[in-house]
């Protein structure tokens, strides 16, 4: 465990120093897109944040060569180079998206080919576990498909959430802790060795998203473009194959006997490895109702719009970072839900306690719906928006009256003119007046 929380401060140490220089790289060769219509932010912002993650991965994989408990993960699979190997494909396709805007089918093509190669190099799926037959043998051509379909729909799931401020570098991270917690557990709970990858690519990604989150959170500096969605897309993919594909899930001692009735008590172990997707349930839900919504209005699946899941958080009435924590909810609570539940099936407290915080995030869903009022005693606790409204009272303007006094009066109704450019502010323009008298001034 040492030598992974190593590797991952390596990888975030390099993510996070890399993104700076990388971001005036993008400003100094323009790689700042106009806002498009689908777009929720207000200023252009530069992109290529991918190449600092990219960078990361690449300091991760060079320091876990080099540390001892680590070096047989190169040394007894050739998985790290295949990754390595399609990871630079497709983020070079990506930084050349985040420059020139690729076409979207030839995106496609990329990442079925960058999943070829590492299909080439052996990162593939042999052999899957099905409940209630035991695990299946793969043929070359059905594992080579499976995988291709894998890392494509994981790529474009994960490019799909990419729309808020450290939406998908914050779900992706907090999917693969709950990976991770898993494939550590097969590598070193059951002492399998072919696990190893796997736990070793978790480690890196949560490294490359740690170090790029402080420069995109809202309000982000920089963002990571197609080439930094695209690559950790990847390289969660990668991870889930490794598992699903080179793991024996007969080394797992649970099919005793090849029973049926043995396969199906050891469901509850097998969901993640079964559904690597419900890692990233929420970007692929996501994808799912997109491609749905878009075929529906008779548009390409790929034409972009204002439909996603984050955008209907903002149209309900949430604020910018308070969707963001939703969207982190609910990606942490069905990830580390089924992992949880895949450990311990048989307790019920863990089914009482999902639902619980399903209930919880239903509620805050539907929150600016529904938004509870403090009462008096507590409403200096509460923020303004949760405080009632009091009516607000005239206040009277001192003037000189006749004889030389002072009178209380009502102030007179100013009205207001059009704000020029001194009178804008950062959230609307700014009514300035014409009567400019100060108070016990003579009118």
């Amino acid at each position: 465990m040492r030598d992974y929380l190593l590797t991952l401060c390596v990888t975030a140490a390099v993510t996070y120093l890399l993104t700076g220089p990388v971001r005036k790289f993008a400003i100094a060769t323009g790689a700042m897109p106009e806002i498009r219509a689908r777009d929720v932010h207000r200023e252009p912002t530069p992109r290529l944040g991918g190449i600092a993650m990219f960078f990361g991965l690449c300091a991760g994989l060079l320091v876990a060569d080099h540390l001892s408990n680590l070096n047989s993960v190169f040394e007894l699979s050739n998985e790290p180079r295949a990754l390595l190997s399609g990871a630079a494909l497709i983020w070079l396709v990506g930084v050349l998206d985040d420059k020139f805007e690729i076409d979207a089918l030839i995106k496609l093509g990329a990442q079925m080919i960058a999943a070829g190669v590492m299909v080439a190099q052996g990162l593939t799926i042999l052999w899957l576990p099905i409940p209630g037959i035991g695990t299946v043998a793969l043929t070359q051509w059905q594992g080579t498909l499976l995988t291709v379909a894998l890392v494509v729909i994981t790529i474009n799931a994960v490019n799909f959430v990419d729309g808020l401020d450290g939406l998908a570098a914050g779900m992706v991270c907090i999917a693969t802790a709950a990976f991770f917690l898993y494939a550590y557990r097969i590598w070193f709970g059951y002492t399998i060795e072919a696990a190893a990858p796997a736990t070793l690519f978790a480690a890196i990604l949560m490294g490359m998203c740690l170090g790029f989150l402080p420069h995109n959170m809202h309000p982000a500096r920089i963002f990571m473009g197609d080439s930094g969605s695209m690559l950790i897309g990847l390289v969660l993919a990668a991870s889930a194959i490794s598992v699903t594909g080179q793991v024996d899930p007969d080394a797992l001692k649970l099919f005793e006997g090849g029973t049926r009735e043995a396969t199906h008590a050891a469901l509850p172990v097998f969901i993640p490895l079964l559904l690597p997707l419900t890692i990233i349930a929420i970007p692929f839900a996501d994808l799912v109702l997109a491609i749905v919504r878009r075929t529906w209005k008779g548009k390409s699946p790929f034409a972009a719009d204002r439909g996603h899941l984050h955008h209907r958080l903002l149209e309900i009435g949430h604020s910018h970072s308070r969707a963001v924590l939703i969207m982190y909810f609910w990606s942490a609570l069905i990830a580390f839900g089924v992992v949880l539940y895949s450990v311990h099936s048989a307790s019920m407290w863990i089914v009482f306690a999902i639902v619980v915080l399903s209930a919880v995030g239903l509620v805050l869903l539907l929150l600016p719906r529904f938004t509870p009022r403090a009462p008096r005693w507590a409403e200096a606790f509460v923020p303004p928006r949760y405080r009632r409204k009091r009516p607000q009272q005239p206040v009277p303007v001192l003037s000189c009256d006749d004889e030389g006094g002072m009178a209380d009066e009502m102030p007179e109704e100013r009205i207001p003119v059009p704000a020029g450019i001194n009178g804008a502010t950062a959230i609307g323009a700014r009514a300035r007046f014409t009567d400019r008298r100060k108070a016990g001034t003579p009118g």
